[in-house]
């Protein structure tokens, strides 16, 4: 398992400088510099005063997204193609959304019905399944598109790309640590996937990563999208696509308490319920996760979504869920 912490929002009171601490970075082989992803911001990416300042000013930022307009403006042949892509995954997206919808109701009326207790029950147990399936079905269709697209276009091994890839390993290499922020999650991971990160970060675990909002949801293992009530009405919580799943058996939800309505237990419970086994954690202000040595805790004001609905903290360190679990869910979900 990778080394590292996901933390929530660090505006107003950034906690990175703590996550350094806890972390001994210092004591990672390297120069001493952070190297920092801040790709989520887009055009703002290069505005990391700020966020240097809380590292100590030590930070290297990688400019990801800078670097991927600069393959897509040398290298035309392959923005069509990259821009394709994208188009056909934000249809797939919307035929997800619209069978989500469909079975997410059907999973809250039966919440809601007036009958004995175990027959509901088992009926609620059917209607999560068949979320868990359709969340598990458009994870490996996107899954299937991103590595058609690479099987392809081979972008790895485009002149255009090639001598991006190379600089930011130079500069990974004299580094003790990574820094991702958060920011528009969807173009985050793009540039995560872009610019190959999570290999070079595999071949160096002991690397630490320290990522944050957006930065700590493209890091797991899915990345959910969710907001309880947004601008244009009641939302409906959906997975967006795989994420690195550098930090496996939990789902991280940033800003839950002004996303979710942390008092409706039968919402919670039901969204507890479909993301199982995985544990949804809400990371608010001053909220983290560590991981180190194939285990992971909460810090002290973090905490994590039962399925009852009811939220709980729990200090001790606990392993993610087991290879045996999400290889079930996950062969069941291509059958």
């Amino acid at each position: 398992m990778t080394v590292g912490m996901l933390l929530g929002p660090q505006r107003p009171t950034p906690i990175v400088g703590e996550a350094v601490a806890m972390l001994e970075v210092d004591r990672v082989r390297g120069n001493g510099r952070i190297a920092a992803i801040t790709a989520g911001w887009q055009e703002r990416e290069a505005e990391d005063q700020e966020m240097s300042a809380a590292f100590g000013n030590r930070t290297i930022n990688l400019m990801l997204h800078a670097r991927g307009e600069a393959v897509f403006r040398e290298d035309s042949d392959f923005f069509a193609a990259h821009r394709a892509k994208q188009d056909r995954l934000r249809q797939l997206e919307d035929l997800y959304r619209l069978r989500l919808a469909s079975a997410l109701k059907g999973a809250r009326r039966v919440q809601q019905a007036t009958a004995p207790r175990d027959l509901i029950d088992a009926e609620l147990e059917e209607a999560v399944q068949a979320l868990r399936l359709l969340d598990a079905h458009h994870v490996l269709k996107v899954r299937q598109l991103e590595e058609d697209f690479e099987r392809k276009q081979r972008p790895h091994e485009r002149r255009s790309l090639r001598r991006h890839l190379d600089e930011i390993d130079a500069i990974l290499k004299d580094c003790s640590a990574l820094a991702i922020a958060g920011g528009h999650v969807a173009v985050l991971a793009n540039r995560l996937r872009l610019f190959d990160l999570r290999t070079y970060i595999v071949r160096r675990p002991e690397l630490p990563i320290i990522a944050w909002s957006a930065g700590a949801m493209v890091v797991s293992d899915r990345i959910v999208l969710f907001h309880d009530s947004p601008p244009q009405g009641r939302g409906n919580a959906e997975v967006l696509g795989p994420g690195l799943g550098l930090f496996p058996g939990v789902v991280v939800l940033p800003h839950a308490s002004r996303r979710l309505m942390l008092r409706n237990h039968d919402r919670l419970t039901l969204f507890a319920r479909r993301f199982a086994p995985a544990v949804c954690v809400a990371l608010d202000h001053r909220c983290w996760i560590r991981f180190a040595d194939n285990r992971w805790n909460l810090g002290p004001t973090t905490y994590q979504i039962c399925m009852d609905g009811h939220l709980v903290n729990t200090h001790g360190d606990r392993p993610p869920p087991s290879a045996a679990a999400t290889t079930t869910a996950t062969s069941t979900a291509r059958a």
